[in-house]
């Protein structure tokens, strides 16, 4: 039997299985690199050939990259579908070459956050051909939503170190946190989250009817609470309080502070709006990914009255190549939460969990607009419940309004449980 033998892997374990994502990761970093690779070169030569105007425009490479060019991509490039077998696991899991991938995310980000934070208080560009003149106020939003999508790409990279157990790794997560002022995230996601995922008491799942505009403060608010709860209950059995430097959410949004602070004191006080913003698509745009994970999806309650353990059909998945590689498998959703601490390049799909129609990206843009969400991902929740209604995760204020929709009426004692 022939191998193939990669000189990067030369001490792999014997198979005809290879990585053939290996050096497709090294996209990922194109999401916080992105105003440097493309976005001067396109500022500059714009400029050069007099548009001026347009010139601006590269500034909203976030969203454009986001909601227009990964979605286009997942339609092209379509699911992945390969899945490292069980005799590479080991080594793959080991080889550090991935892990650093997401360490340089970091740089990246904090070299973009930078530079976009001069580009918005600068008065005078004419280095990269303006003349004379700064950017124009809707261009300086526009840079503002691609530094917060930077940050909310960010969060997902703190999601998959803060998950493992080196504490350095843990330590980077709340660095790239700061951005987007979501440290709390490190705390309420691997405690709260992984444990009450895909119930009515989780804050991150979302319901069944329930639009993402209503979502989003209950999961803002709820992982907010969650988060100190979670610290404040791990500190008191320690006889600790909560207001101190052990508190890691404290500590966390302290974090945050002082890059504010050090930003609008290096750049202006004019920037701080700006950073707000930034922060808010950030953990918007996390917020939104949550959205879609666990749409509608519940775990059932035993005889026993506690929740059956988290499996595979409690999260939606999806496959699709490229979205995966910005997001480090995320989309591989089930057998994240069946492994928590497994890095993103050992994650498989699972055959017999849900699948949305394309990849996260493209569900994103479609879960801003209630009506379309609900025709394209309704009738699926519906599916996968075999026609049962009663089975999924409803929205408790439409719950009444919903049931009567599907033909269902339900006993004051079944609605109290």
């Amino acid at each position: 039997m022939s191998t193939h033998v990669d000189p990067a892997t030369a001490d792999a374990p014997a198979t005809d299985w290879r990585d053939t994502k290996r050096y497709m990761w090294l996209w990922g970093l194109f999401a916080p690199a992105g105003l440097f690779i493309i976005g001067l070169p396109l500022i500059i030569g714009l400029n050069a050939l007099g548009w001026h105007e347009v010139a601006q425009l590269p500034v909203w490479l976030g969203p454009i990259l986001v909601y227009v060019v990964i979605p286009i991509a997942d339609i092209f490039f379509g699911p992945d579908g390969n899945n490292p077998p069980d005799e590479v696991m080991e080594y793959l899991e080991n080889d550090r070459y991935y892990r650093y991938l997401t360490y340089l995310y970091l740089p990246f980000q904090y070299a973009s956050l930078i530079f976009g934070s001069y580009l918005i208080m600068s008065d005078n560009l004419s280095w990269l051909g303006f003349e004379g003149h700064g950017l124009h106020v809707a261009n300086k939003i526009g840079l503002a939503i691609t530094i917060g999508m930077i940050a909310g790409v960010g969060i997902n990279t703190a999601h998959e170190l803060g998950h493992k157990k080196v504490d350095m790794e843990r330590w980077l997560a709340r660095i790239a946190l700061a951005p987007s002022f979501y440290g709390h995230f490190y705390i309420e996601h691997n405690r709260g989250h992984h444990v009450r995922v895909a119930t009515p008491e989780d804050p991150a799942s979302s319901r069944f009817g329930e639009s993402f505009w209503a979502f989003w403060p209950r999961t803002v608010s709820g992982s907010f609470k969650s988060g100190w709860k979670l610290e404040k209950t791990r500190l008191a059995r320690l006889d600790k309080s909560p207001w101190s430097l052990q508190n890691e959410v404290l500590t966390s949004w302290l974090m945050s502070v002082v890059l504010f602070a050090a930003l609008t004191a290096i750049f202006g006080i004019g920037l701080l709006p700006y950073l707000i913003l930034s922060a808010i698509i950030g953990f918007s745009l996390l917020e939104s990914v949550n959205y879609l994970e666990h749409y509608g999806l519940v775990r059932q309650k035993t005889a026993s009255g506690r929740y059956e353990r988290p499996a595979p059909e409690h999260s939606w998945n999806s496959d699709h190549i490229v979205t995966n590689i910005f997001l480090y498998h995320l989309q591989r959703h089930s057998d994240h939460h069946a492994y928590p601490t497994r890095r993103y390049q050992t994650l498989r799909s699972w055959d017999g969990a849900p699948n949305l129609p394309s990849g996260y990206a493209s569900l994103i843009l479609l879960a801003y607009f209630p009506p379309l969400w609900r025709k394209v991902m309704d009738p699926r929740v519906l599916a996968h419940y075999d026609g049962d209604i009663t089975r999924a995760n409803i929205h408790p204020p439409k719950r009444e309004k919903i049931l009567a929709r599907y033909g269902v009426v339900e006993d004051s004692q079944a609605a109290d449980k």
